[in-house]
């Protein structure tokens, strides 16, 4: 684990990924590593022109982004304070291809991400990214599996 000098979280913008970002500070800290933290926003509703039934769908997937990622920046707020080097990102795009996008710019070692199926919402909009992922990802991947009866 000495070859880790660079870890990236990935934050698919929801409450779940408070835990990946907590297992991303834990290993920096334990191996002096710098972190990043990748939230990647994937809007289909938009983006890719599709045009659904439900208007206030979008509206709900707004709220859940904006609740994670203040969620997120608090718990990255904090340990910036107590001197971890920590760079954010924010993209816009499809998952797997910001994703693979950042691990390549910035040479990343190990990428820390969950792994479960958050909700019907989050499974639609990301639902293939891990599979997708574990086959084209040029580095380690570390999943980490959300149990909703434990806190992150």
């Amino acid at each position: 684990m000495d070859d880790i000098k660079r870890i990236l979280v990935v934050s698919r913008s929801t409450k779940h990924c408070r835990k990946a970002v907590h297992y991303g500070i834990s290993l920096a800290k334990k191996y002096n590593s710098k972190l990043y933290v990748l939230h990647v926003i994937h809007d289909p509703f938009s983006v890719e022109g599709w045009n659904l039934p439900i208007p206030s769908l979008k509206q709900e997937y707004e709220k859940l982004v904006e609740k994670a990622r203040a969620d997120i920046d608090r718990i990255i707020k904090s340990e910036r304070a107590d001197g971890l080097e920590i760079t954010e990102w924010i993209r816009d795009g499809k998952p797997v291809d910001e994703i693979i996008s950042a691990v390549k710019e910035d040479k990343i070692d190990l990428i820390i991400m969950s792994a479960h199926e958050e909700g019907r919402l989050e499974h639609y909009l990301f639902g293939r990214t891990v599979e997708e992922l574990t086959r084209k990802m040029p580095c380690s991947i570390f999943l980490v599996n959300y149990i909703p009866w434990q806190k992150a």
